[in-house]
């Protein structure tokens, strides 16, 4: 099994467990490629291999790699979205970060999940992700994400309206600070804090939440992906933000957004002892009452 390792500049107080991984992959016999920017940070921080090969970009990272491992929170996951792309490269997230929906793995879990992780102990899930469409061609070649897109008003900037439609046909204007358009693996993240609901994987939804209403009675929808959805932008200000998942970009008033699922999806490893809803249950508390014991 030929595996790559991607993460982010982070806490010192990590490196231990970012030798273990290192460590327990060479008692495989397993020699990783590493990021190049984040191998350039560690090599005089911890004991890497000799020769150690690194990738820069997705081709690069297709030619070298069978499962792709990276070292952080969700929003290192996240990053690596640019280096999958539709490569179909199956990715397993070690959490040293908080809640860790999609990093599942936990810093003392590292030794028991890359033995099961070599041994072939897992199954795939594939999360499909949202890409985006506009005259401009805003975000390039990477106009895809795995949690939500994203409009948003700038900084303290007033009230937008965002007339939404789906398949040409109207469905609301929105007035609000902005709005959330995520997918079922999203639905955990910035549109639940905003009150929008839990969406099992899979589901082939999307979840459209508004961001601080003006319209009390407005409420989360949730529509099918087969479907493609369209937003206007009507505010004072001439410009908006729009994002990608952590990707952001600043936008002319009158660009229209055009959103669909993609045409190709993100494999999420899941090691046997682990499931979506025994995630949801350790990551939100569920079940944290004397009533249950």
């Amino acid at each position: 099994m030929r595996i790559a390792i991607y993460g982010r500049n982070f806490n010192d107080t990590v490196l231990p467990y970012v030798q273990e991984i290192f460590d327990q992959l060479e008692g495989f016999k397993i020699y990783p490629v590493i990021y190049a920017r984040f191998k350039h940070f560690l090599q005089d921080k911890i004991n890497l291999p000799k020769n150690t090969t690194v990738f820069h970009n997705n081709k690069e990272l297709k030619a070298q790699a069978d499962v792709l491992l990276t070292l952080g929170g969700d929003g290192t996951l996240l990053d690596t979205l640019t280096l999958i792309k539709d490569s179909g490269i199956p990715v397993i997230g070690i959490n040293f970060g908080r809640l860790g929906f999609l990093a599942s793995v936990g810093k003392n879990e590292i030794k028991n999940a890359l033995n099961e992780l070599i041994k072939g102990e897992f199954t795939l899930e594939s999360r499909s992700l949202l890409t985006l469409e506009s005259d401009n061609g805003l975000f390039g070649e990477d106009n895809f994400a795995l949690n939500d897109v994203t409009i948003h008003r700038r900084d303290t900037s007033a009230m937008m309206i965002i007339h939404a439609s789906m398949n040409g046909e109207f469905i609301n204007s929105y007035w609000a600070d902005g709005l959330i358009i995520a997918t079922p693996t999203g639905s955990t993240a910035y549109s639940l804090s905003c009150g929008g609901p839990i969406i099992y994987p899979g589901s082939e939804n999307f979840v459209v939440t508004p961001i601080a209403p003006h319209n009390l009675n407005v409420r989360p929808v949730v529509l099918p992906d087969a479907n493609t959805l369209s937003f206007e932008v009507e505010a004072r200000e001439s410009k908006f933000l729009v994002s990608c998942d952590s990707r952001t970009v600043t936008v002319e008033r009158s660009v229209k957004i055009t959103l669909k699922r993609a045409s190709f999806g993100l494999n999420l490893i899941r090691l046997n002892n682990e499931s979506y809803l025994k995630t949801l249950r350790k990551k939100l508390l569920w079940g944290i009452d004397t009533r249950n014991y």
